[in-house]
């Protein structure tokens, strides 16, 4: 192994054991590239536990790496990588250049997967802002089953360990101080099993909180769509006009998102070129978590009515693909979801700031201070849900596992032929207005104002 590390060409097209991307060396005992390198490093040094929304089975390549977080963790367990090579101060480097890949038991990676391996450590965690950006923020996550699990938290991906959620934490993203009897908070996943050891008490609002929020709703934009979506009764649309206001619809919602980004309060903290990469890398899921929030209404009304009047033919319904079926199951649960949890516009900004903020994506420049920012909101989420729903402890943590669920539609929404687009609109639409129809027994669905603020 040390003679052919010695030999190693950097310049050698060598592809990573992970994803297939290209290799840069040897990290933790096995050919990976940086993504992956870095990716290991952060799941183990934050201890992250991870969930899969499929059959821990999901295809691992340059593109669909950041999908599912559970299963890049479990390649990297299980082709090798030796978690003992990364150095304890968290610092970049390895802590012995000549350890090589190991081989460890099923049950030792299953022990590591479902974070039993570090409860039984037990270190005292904590994220030290050194200025390595290859630390990770809370903003990955995992969903379990077909239906993510509260264990659940961003990117396609994941549950996220915040063993190290202490006062001083909070007071480093918040610049806040925290009161004595919040310094030991629980695990934020197990806080259900928890609960009856601590009842839910009444507490005030982080100062910096509440601006922040504001901040973040201010630069939304919460009027109605423009685009005309009335159709006279009798009129039947065809698979070409609804297609034509599908892309009349994307493009005003894009434009707002463009508008959005210039209204962000932390704008002048990022480059243009960090701004144009998260955006053309996100777009998509911003389109789609303001449909399922702020626009819903329309979209499932409005919207609804168009496509209602558009009748596929037998050619279209037979052809519809695998992958817009599953789309389609996958956006009627996220519709229902975010129906029974009422989302906040506060809750909403929030969740788009996140979800925009991710610092996985290729090409950034300030990783650093990004991963800053996503924490920062992450934390000010955090408090501001804690603080509105006191009798919901879970709803901080059903909250962000939508947003890992908005990543994977997104990502396999790219799979769906153009062409197919109408009639997956229609059957989503149809289905979520059937079942809204149902079962409103109160007030409109997915986005209600925060009062008492």
């Amino acid at each position: 192994l040390l003679s052919w590390q010695a030999s190693y060409d950097p310049a050698d097209q060598r592809t990573c054991l992970i994803c297939g991307d290209r290799a840069t060396g040897l990290h933790y005992g096995i050919i990976s590239c940086e993504g992956c390198k870095g990716f290991f490093k952060r799941s183990i040094c934050n201890k992250r536990v991870y969930r899969c929304s499929r059959d821990k089975n999901c295809e691992m390549s340059r593109k669909q790496r950041n999908r599912c977080q559970y299963c890049r963790l479990l390649k990297c367990l299980q082709m090798g990588m030796n978690r003992k090579a990364i150095r304890e101060d968290g610092m970049p480097g390895g802590r012995n250049k000549s350890i090589g890949p190991v081989q460890i038991t099923e049950e030792e990676i299953e022990r590591i997967m479902s974070g039993q391996e570090f409860k039984e450590e037990a270190p005292e965690h904590t994220w030290g802002n050194n200025g390595d950006s290859d630390h990770s923020s809370p903003s990955n996550g995992a969903s379990e089953g077909n239906q993510p699990s509260p264990a659940s938290t961003l990117s396609s991906n994941r549950s996220v360990e915040m063993n190290g959620y202490t006062a001083a934490l909070r007071d480093q993203y918040i610049n806040t101080s925290m009161s004595t009897h919040y310094q030991l908070l629980p695990h934020l996943f197990s806080y259900a099993a928890q609960s009856g050891l601590l009842a839910p008490q009444p507490r005030g609002l982080y100062p910096q909180s509440h601006p922040m929020v504001l901040q973040l709703v201010a630069a939304e934009d919460l009027a109605p769509l423009t685009t005309p979506m009335l159709i006279e009764d009798g009129y039947k649309v065809t698979q070409v006009e609804l297609f034509a206001l599908l892309c009349r619809l994307a493009d005003e919602l894009l434009f707002r998102q463009i508008a959005w980004i210039k209204k962000l309060p932390f704008f002048c903290e990022l480059s243009i070129e960090d701004y144009t990469c998260l955006l053309s890398s996100t777009w998509q899921e911003l389109i789609l978590l303001s449909c399922l929030t702020i626009y819903s209404s329309q979209i499932f009304g409005d919207l609804a009515d168009v496509t209602a009047k558009y009748t596929p033919s037998d050619d279209e319904l037979q052809g519809f693909s695998e992958d817009g079926m599953e789309v389609m199951e996958r956006l009627i649960y996220l519709f229902r979801k975010f129906h029974q949890l009422k989302i906040s516009n506060e809750e909403y900004a929030c969740m788009k700031a996140i979800n925009f903020l991710n610092q996985d994506i290729r090409g950034l420049s300030n990783v650093s201070q990004l991963e800053q920012l996503n924490k920062r909101y992450w934390f000010v989420c955090q408090d501001f849900t804690e603080y509105k729903y006191p009798h919901q402890p879970k709803r901080f943590p059903e909250i962000m596992m939508c947003l890992p669920e908005i990543r994977c539609i997104a990502g396999k929404m790219v799979n769906v032929p153009l062409e197919q687009l109408p009639l997956l609109f229609k059957a989503v639409l149809h289905s979520c207005k059937s079942s809204l129809t149902s079962y409103r027994t109160g007030p409109s669905p997915c986005v209600t104002a925060a009062s008492g603020n």
